[in-house]
């Protein structure tokens, strides 16, 4: 009997068992260049001729069956609340201003902020609430950022933490629009 150990040459498992082809180094790789691609005017077509200090606005770049492209604004006070990406991976460029995430550590919320070019990815399994960080003054420019989600977002399910500094999901949503407010 003969055991091989590790994948063979014509078969590697990792490729089997993850939702796509892209990973997150790929998807960071994506935000930056669309990022570069928006702030050089390429999509000043899809831009709205003001932005909303209310409400967010999102519009997706780019769709295929691999991958979701989307350029998001973000605005005071609004989050996303604490939720996953499902079946997806993700990442985020950030162009201008300054985000604020809460990721979820296991045992608690932990915050970091994302100034203008400043990346993140995001894992199977990563739980986090987004927004436009706190201390960016209502007069400064939109906050704005790229994320790219693979394969496409299909739902995301929502969290709340316990009293025992756990999480416990909410409700999951079927959806295809990203970080919802």
């Amino acid at each position: 009997m003969t055991t091989t150990l590790g994948p063979t040459p014509t078969h590697d498992r990792r490729t089997s068992t993850l939702p796509t082809r892209l990973r997150p180094a790929d998807l960071l790789r994506l935000t930056d260049q669309t990022a570069a691609d928006v702030l050089d005017g390429h999509y000043d077509h899809v831009l709205p001729a003001r932005w909303d200090e209310v409400s967010r606005w999102s519009t997706r770049l780019h769709a295929d069956d691999d991958l979701d492209l989307w350029l998001i604004s973000w605005t005071p006070n609004v989050s996303t609340e604490l939720h996953d990406h499902a079946g997806s991976f993700g990442a985020l460029t950030v162009l201008s201003g300054s985000l604020t995430e809460y990721r979820w550590t296991g045992r608690d919320l932990r915050a970091r902020t994302l100034d203008a070019g400043d990346q993140a990815s995001f894992p199977l399994g990563w739980v986090h609430d987004v927004m436009r960080n706190p201390a960016t003054p209502s007069s400064a420019e939109p906050t704005l950022s790229v994320h790219a989600y693979s394969p496409p977002l299909t739902a995301m399910s929502y969290y709340e933490v316990t009293e025992a500094q756990s999480i416990r999901r909410v409700r999951t949503e079927l959806t295809d629009v990203p970080e919802k407010d």
